[in-house]
């Protein structure tokens, strides 16, 4: 992908960038604030989060991993 391109795409990529990551901010604030799980521990969503970051992480917590209060 040449420069050019990658200017063409930039106005639709910040956006996503920035939502991804208030995204994953909000996930481990909320994993970190939290005590009880549906599944798992605090570690393993932690890691979960972490490694699979590109929204992937942050949606299976809060489908499979988040405790309602």
């Amino acid at each position: 992908m040449s420069t050019e391109q990658i200017n063409e795409f930039l106005p639709f990529l910040i956006p996503l960038i920035i939502v991804q990551f208030a995204f994953l901010g909000y996930t481990l604030h909320h994993i970190l604030t939290h005590k009880t799980y549906k599944r798992g521990t605090r570690n393993i969503w932690l890691a979960v989060t972490i490694v699979l970051m590109a929204f992937v992480g942050p949606i299976l917590y809060f489908v499979f991993g988040r405790e309602e209060a």
